[in-house]
């Protein structure tokens, strides 16, 4: 079963919201900065590798702009850290789509 997580680093006030395979790394991931969570990324491994496949550096600069960057490295036994909560799949979801939709959004107002 894929596992939703969230989780908060003080550093950078940024909550994040990862869903994970199943060797932890990150399939997708949200990030929100900030006491009013703007959305900064939403970056799904799927989409990175297709433009790392088929694309060029320019495209994988303009994907990362719009969409932010996915964790690196595997974040498995989240659970014994404090701080990581398991989410529902309806949460990480809602957020996804809240997200994208923003910044695609702000996209479109940028190439206008």
């Amino acid at each position: 079963m894929t596992p939703w997580i969230r989780a908060y680093d003080d550093e950078s006030d940024t909550w994040s919201y990862i869903e994970l395979d199943d060797n932890g790394g990150a399939l997708r991931q949200v990030d929100l900065q900030g006491p009013q969570r703007r959305p900064v990324a939403a970056a799904s491994l799927t989409e990175v590798i297709e433009v790392r496949d088929h694309a060029d550096l320019a495209a994988m600069t303009t994907y990362e702009r719009t969409y932010g960057v996915l964790a690196e490295g595997s974040l498995h036994g989240w659970q014994d850290f404090d701080g990581p909560t398991e989410i529902t799949e309806h949460e990480f979801e809602s957020t996804w789509a809240a997200v994208r939709e923003t910044l695609d959004a702000n996209r479109t107002e940028e190439t206008s």
